[in-house]
């Protein structure tokens, strides 16, 4: 299913998210923010569970800020399940 993600106290400005049913990631589309760290960030977490991406990027600050790109996308997996689960 496709989710989309409006980030707050970032640069990037939509993400878009392909989940499977079995909770892995198909797709992560980043629109905005740091082109290289973009896409990155998107190969490195294509097939793998959501569930792992948020322990990993739960958390991480950019620079003064209280969030990041990644802190965000766990954000949003979060939500995802939470939907998906209720």
């Amino acid at each position: 299913m496709l989710y989309h993600f409006t980030p707050k106290g970032v640069c990037s400005r939509m993400y878009h998210a392909e989940i499977s049913d079995g909770g892995l990631i198909e797709s992560l589309i980043i629109e905005g923010g740091c082109n290289g760290n973009s896409k990155g960030i998107s190969s490195l977490v294509k097939g793998r569970r959501a569930e792992e991406i948020i322990a990993l990027l739960e958390g991480t600050r950019c620079g003064r800020k209280s969030t990041s790109c990644p802190d965000q996308i766990a954000i949003m997996l979060k939500e995802i399940i939470e939907k998906t689960t209720s």
